[in-house]
């Protein structure tokens, strides 16, 4: 049955019968992504999916996200950098609605607008000093 399939591809097959009401937020999360996945989509788009999640649950998401086969594409929209940049082949970060980088997760790492933007560093430039 392909609504077992895709609750097993993303870890619920055990709690099927449960009523939805009854599961945590990470797990309303899951079965999100399973609805989507039961439509055989071409491309996925997730919006910010790890928005709420405790430590626990944004790990099962990011193990989720991996486990999904290459040949599904999918655009994540994000705050949480560390799991975008585990995630993504490639990245556009925006700050007030204007892009400051687009590139490999490893050039965005390194981004120095990046870094000042999302992560609060500073350059050690003298227009810093």
């Amino acid at each position: 049955m392909r609504a077992d399939d895709v609750l097993e591809q993303v870890g619920l097959l055990e709690r099927r019968d449960d009523v939805v009401s009854d599961l945590s937020h990470g797990e309303q999360r899951q079965l999100e992504i399973a609805i989507a996945l039961a439509t055989r989509p071409k491309f996925l788009l997730l919006d910010e999916p790890a928005a709420g999640l405790a430590l626990g649950e944004r790990m099962m998401l990011r193990n989720l996200l991996k486990s999904l086969p290459r040949s599904l594409p999918f655009l994540l929209i994000e705050h949480d950098m560390s799991l975008v940049l585990e995630l993504a082949d490639r990245v556009l970060c925006l700050a007030n609605g204007n892009e400051i980088a687009l590139g490999t997760p490893d050039e965005i790492r390194s981004d120095e607008a990046v870094q000042k933007a999302y992560l609060g560093r500073r350059s050690n430039g003298p227009a810093d000093s």
